[in-house]
């Protein structure tokens, strides 16, 4: 799901000041970069590129694919939502997570990379609720194309602690975005979750 929305947004990304984003490069130029300057060696293999076959599927244009997205709490099951299954990302508004007060959580994401280096993947989060607002964003990184030796990635993004208290206890709205350098947004998607006194 793409959007057209302006930049201004309150789901656009945070810029970094004096960064500009280089030309995007096709998968076989970066490959074929020079092989004596260690430095760029050691980046292209951070990056994972020249090792194992392409899995890209040269019918399915996306760069990234959402393979799953996940709750991990402490002591409890992960609860992890299989965005591969049809209708799985319309569904989730309607189904609302249940994140006891003050708990600590963290989420993860699972994906696919193809065709091209996905430069800076970023997650950005607003949930809201009785008129308030709370932003997150997460950077994910940069990646090559997924390989036979590696194909996908997982993402744990940083702790976060639930709200406590009364006050915020309730039902809250939120709209999630996957968004890269280049200000394609390869997945945007509404949620809900409620805080309560206990799971």
């Amino acid at each position: 799901m793409s959007s057209g929305q302006a930049h201004d947004d309150e789901l656009a990304p945070e810029q970094t000041a004096g960064f500009k984003v280089s030309e995007a490069k096709d998968i076989n130029e970066y490959q074929q970069l020079d092989a004596n300057d260690e430095s760029l060696r050691k980046w292209k293999e951070s990056l994972g590129l020249g090792t194992g076959t392409s899995i890209s599927d040269p019918s399915d244009p996306r760069k990234v694919i959402i393979l799953s997205l996940g709750l991990e709490v402490p002591g409890r099951p992960d609860i992890i939502i299989d965005l591969k299954q049809p209708g799985a990302i319309e569904s989730l508004k309607d189904k609302p997570f249940t994140i006891k007060e003050g708990a600590t959580f963290r989420m993860k994401a699972t994906f696919k990379v193809q065709h091209q280096i996905l430069s800076g993947l970023k997650y950005i989060q607003v949930a809201k609720r009785m008129g308030l607002s709370n932003k997150i964003q997460e950077m994910i990184g940069s990646y090559s194309p997924n390989t036979t030796d590696k194909p996908s990635y997982e993402k744990r993004f940083n702790e976060e602690t639930a709200p406590s208290g009364m006050v915020a206890r309730g039902h809250y709205k939120a709209t999630s975005r996957f968004i890269d350098d280049d200000n394609v947004t390869h997945l945007q998607f509404e949620w809900s979750f409620d805080i309560k006194k206990d799971w």
